[in-house]
């Protein structure tokens, strides 16, 4: 079996060979140089939504995603430039002032380690959501929803086939949510749990880790569940 062509580069002054078809982030990753990312995650298929993975390459007019841009010959990369630097701490500072992400560990720490200005935009306008509790298996809250489309690919054709959720909405006004926002158990959602465990910000949550924090005790989260079950036999 013929050897895959190795591409050869620099990230950050050092050298860097790497199989073709690479992306710049995985390349970055094999030679221990980490780059921030908030859509990607392990699971989930590389979209560059979010654009906090951006790079600088040397000859290149914009800021590349290195979660999508595959490597090449000869390439010079910068992955913590002034202008790589500052347009990731404005991404943070825009989501900052739209969304509550007070609940999401790593936006936080990336929020720091950036030093972003979290009032540069105090007359920004805030997402706003009432909380959906519609399901006896979890929560959503999308005002801590930062659009990264984690849930979506989780349902759809990473994980569960099921396609139970998707983006509705145009512009400021833009959600995660059901075909015809529907309620879930009126959708193809088998509950999994995948969506929850991809989620970044809480914008998903686990119901009894809900109730929990909302200060309820487990056999009041019991009697609540078993009450909830015996109001649908009723109404069924």
């Amino acid at each position: 079996m013929a050897e895959k062509e190795q591409i050869k580069l620099v990230i950050d002054g050092k050298k860097v060979a790497v199989e073709r078809g690479t992306t710049i982030l995985e390349a970055a990753r094999s030679a221990g140089i980490e780059i921030p990312v908030i859509c990607l995650h392990d699971a989930t298929t590389a979209e560059g939504l979010c654009r906090q993975c951006v790079v600088e390459v040397e000859g290149w007019g914009r800021l590349a995603p290195s979660c999508i841009t595959p490597v090449a010959e000869d390439l010079v990369v910068q992955t913590a430039s002034e202008r790589v630097v500052r347009a990731r701490r404005t991404i943070l500072e825009m989501l900052n002032a739209s969304v509550d992400i007070s609940r999401a560990p790593e936006l936080q720490e990336q929020l720091e380690d950036y030093g972003a200005d979290r009032d540069r935009f105090p007359g920004a306008k805030q997402r706003q959501h009432e909380i959906l509790d519609d399901n006896p298996f979890y929560v959503r809250d999308y005002s801590q929803c930062i659009l990264c489309w984690r849930c979506v690919q989780a349902c759809a054709d990473d994980m569960q086939y099921t396609y139970a959720l998707g983006l509705g909405g145009r512009g400021h006004d833009s959600q995660i949510t059901t075909f015809y926002d529907f309620p879930l158990p009126e959708t193809t959602c088998v509950f999994c749990g995948n969506c929850v465990a991809v989620c970044p910000t809480k914008a998903l949550q686990d119901k009894t880790e809900y109730l929990v924090e909302k200060g309820l005790q487990h056999h009041e989260i019991r009697a609540r569940r078993r009450q909830e079950r015996q109001d649908k036999r009723r109404g069924s």
